[in-house]
C-alpha cells in the first residue's frame, strides 16, 4: 500500500510539472485542468465559455497508475487554453 501510495503521488508529481506546451504551429498553450468525470465536463463548458472554443484543446491522458479512475474504466483530460498576442496573455 506505501509503494501505490508513493507511485501515485509521483504521478501527481510529474503532471504538476507540465504546465505549457508549444503545438506544431509555435502557439504557446497553458495547462488550466486535469482529472476527469463531472468536474473535467464542468471545466471544459467554462473553459470553452470563458475563452472560446478555438482557443481550448483537450488531450486525453493514460490513466494507468490512478486507481479510482483505472477501476471505473474513466479516461482523464487535460485543458489547454492558447496564449493570445495580446501582451502575452493567456485567452
Amino acid at each position: 500500500m506505501v509503494e501505490e501510495d508513493k507511485a501515485h503521488e509521483e504521478l501527481l508529481d510529474k503532471e504538476a510539472k507540465i504546465r505549457e506546451r508549444v503545438d506544431e504551429q509555435g502557439k504557446k498553450w497553458r495547462k488550466v485542468y486535469f482529472g476527469g468525470g463531472p468536474h473535467f465536463r464542468n471545466w471544459l463548458e467554462q473553459t470553452i465559455e470563458l475563452c472560446g472554443k478555438d482557443n481550448v484543446q483537450v488531450e486525453e491522458v493514460d490513466s494507468k497508475g490512478f486507481q479510482c479512475f483505472e477501476e471505473a474504466g474513466e479516461k482523464m483530460y487535460r485543458i489547454w487554453v492558447r496564449e493570445t498576442k495580446r501582451r502575452g496573455k493567456f485567452t
